[in-house]
């Protein structure tokens, strides 16, 4: 399989060509950052919910951030993970079961660091918001 790197993929759209291609696009986004698809249950509909989301590998785990860009709010799927922890994350053509968790307070640090160097503007949303931007680690069921 020939990975492509698709800067133009976003929300829904990128979501279809991840699915559609296994990952050949939609995997490789901007500046080489490497994407998920993380489906959560909705909390209020109980209706699956997928995002697509830049993430980085540790020790077995996936790690991804749940910024919003900054805003105020955490993002839907965050809410819907803490009510159910349970997930299914593909990565390519491979799709698994995980359970999620935000990082705790000594860990959080380190995966901060890990993710700031797959997408620096994270550190400009962490300024920007009026909370601190959740570290979820998603591991293996």
């Amino acid at each position: 399989m020939a990975i492509q790197q698709r800067e133009d993929l976003y929300g829904q759209h990128h979501v279809d060509r991840y699915v559609e291609t296994d990952g050949e696009e939609g995997y490789l986004w901007k500046r080489g950052s490497t994407i998920l698809l993380l489906t959560t249950t909705g909390r209020r509909s109980g209706e699956p919910r997928v995002r697509p989301l830049i993430f980085r590998e540790d020790a077995g785990r996936y790690v991804v951030v749940a910024s919003r860009g900054g805003s105020p709010e955490h993002p839907d799927w965050y809410l819907n993970l803490r009510e159910q922890p349970e997930v299914e994350v593909q990565i390519l053509g491979e799709r698994f079961a995980a359970r999620a968790r935000t990082a705790g307070p000594d860990e959080r640090p380190r995966l901060w660091e890990l993710m700031v160097e797959a997408w620096p503007e994270y550190d400009t949303y962490q300024e920007r918001a009026e909370r601190e931007i959740p570290v979820v680690i998603l591991e293996r069921l």
